[in-house]
C-alpha cells in the first residue's frame, strides 16, 4: 500500500490567522463582540501550536453559528447566587463570551472570598481550556478548569460511551515569567486532534481511538464515524472523566455528556455543556516564600536532563510562530476564506 500523497499546505501570518477568523465568525452570523472572543481564542491556539483548537475548527464553529445549532448573538447573563460563586448563562451561545463575563467577577470574588468558583451552562466548546486558567494565573490566581464535552469515553468496565474527553487544566502565576499551564484531556488525546489529522490526511497512532466495532483503528475517518476514544491511562482516564464530568456538567446545571449534541456535527440543537472554574489567592495560605518554594520545586525538576515543565513546549511554539507563521491544509485556506466571504 502507498503511502499518502502530501496534502498542499499554506502559510499565514497570526495577523492574517486573526482577520480571516474574525471575518468568517461575523459571516457566520456572530455579533462583534462574540466574534472578537472567540478570535482571541482561536489566534492564542494557533500561536502555541495547538492546531486542533485552532483553525481546524473553525469551519464547524461557523456551521453551527450558521445553522443556528449556537446562537452567535447570545447574550450571556452573569448572577451572584453566593459571595464566592459566579455564574453565567451562556444562553446557547459560545463558551468565550460567557467565560470573558465571568472572569472578572471571578478575580474580585478570590481575591475578597480568598478562593472562588465561576461556573458556566448552557454553553459549547470553549476551545484550549488551558487559554482561559492562564489568564486567571496572570491575574495572580492559582486555577483548575473543568469542561465536558459530548460523550466520547466508556465508563469502567464498559463499552457504551457516557462520558466526553473531558479535559482539567491547571496554572499557577509566577513571579517574572509566564505562569505554568498544565492540560490534559481525560482521553489519550483530544478528539479534536483526529479532526487536524483528517484535514492534513494522515493516519492518526494505534491507541489514540476505536472504530465503531470498537476496534483499534489508525483511520481518523473511522474514529469519527461513530468510533469512539481511548482513555489516557485506562482506568485512570475514565475516572478523571467522572470527576470533571461532576464540576463541569453536574455542579453547573449544564448537559451532561450523555445528554450533550455533538461539537461536529449539525444535528441536535446546542449542546449546552459546561465549564467551572476554580480562582485562589495564594498569597495568605502559602505565606511570603511562596515564589521562591516554587521556584526551587521547578528547578528540582528543569535541572534535571530530559526534564520539563508543562507548557514549556507552547512557549517554544509561540516564539517559533511569531517568526514562522502557522501552515495549514490548503484546502482547509480555501474553506475559510470562502466562508468569510
Amino acid at each position: 500500500m502507498s503511502a499518502p500523497s502530501p496534502v498542499p499546505m499554506v502559510t499565514l501570518s497570526l495577523q492574517q490567522v486573526e482577520d480571516l477568523t474574525f471575518a468568517a465568525l461575523v459571516a457566520s452570523g456572530l455579533s462583534l463582540d462574540n466574534a472578537h472572543s472567540v478570535t482571541a481564542s482561536v489566534v492564542a491556539a494557533e500561536a502555541e501550536g495547538v492546531h486542533s483548537h485552532g483553525l481546524a475548527r473553525l469551519p464547524t464553529y461557523c456551521a453551527h453559528a450558521s445553522v443556528g445549532k449556537i446562537d452567535g448573538k447570545a447574550l450571556p447573563t452573569l448572577t451572584r447566587p453566593r459571595p464566592g460563586l459566579v455564574r453565567v448563562d451562556a444562553a446557547d451561545g459560545f463558551a468565550h463570551p460567557a467565560i470573558d463575563i465571568g472572569l472578572p467577577a471571578l478575580f474580585e470574588a478570590a481575591r475578597t472570598q480568598g478562593i472562588a468558583a465561576l461556573a458556566v451552562t448552557n454553553s459549547y466548546n470553549c476551545g484550549v481550556v488551558g487559554y482561559h486558567v492562564e489568564r486567571i494565573a496572570k491575574a495572580g490566581l492559582m486555577a483548575l478548569g473543568f469542561v465536558n464535552a459530548p460523550a466520547s469515553i466508556a465508563p469502567m468496565g464498559g463499552t457504551k460511551p457516557v462520558f466526553g474527553t473531558n479535559p482539567i487544566a491547571f496554572a499557577v502565576p509566577q513571579a517574572g515569567a509566564d505562569p505554568l499551564v498544565l492540560d490534559q484531556s481525560s482521553s489519550v488525546i483530544a478528539k479534536s486532534e483526529i479532526v487536524v489529522h483528517d484535514q492534513r490526511g494522515e493516519a492518526i497512532p494505534l491507541g489514540w481511538a476505536l472504530d465503531k466495532d470498537g476496534a483499534p483503528t489508525t483511520d481518523p475517518k473511522a474514529a469519527l464515524a461513530g468510533g469512539t476514544m481511548v482513555p489516557s491511562g485506562g482506568h485512570k482516564g475514565a475516572g478523571m472523566a467522572l470527576i470533571v464530568e461532576m464540576f463541569a456538567a453536574w455542579l453547573t446545571g449544564a448537559n451532561l455528556s450523555i445528554d450533550a449534541s455533538s461539537f461536529a456535527d449539525n444535528a441536535g440543537g446546542s449542546p449546552r455543556t459546561g465549564q467551572f472554574f476554580i480562582a485562589i489567592d495564594p498569597g495568605p495560605l502559602a505565606g511570603p516564600e511562596a515564589g521562591a518554594r516554587l521556584a526551587h520545586l521547578f528547578a528540582a525538576i528543569t535541572g534535571q536532563e530530559g526534564a520539563r515543565l508543562p507548557g514549556m513546549r507552547r512557549a517554544a511554539a509561540r516564539v517559533r510562530t511569531a517568526r514562522e507563521g502557522v501552515s495549514i491544509p490548503k484546502a482547509l485556506a480555501a474553506k475559510l476564506e470562502a466562508l468569510a466571504g
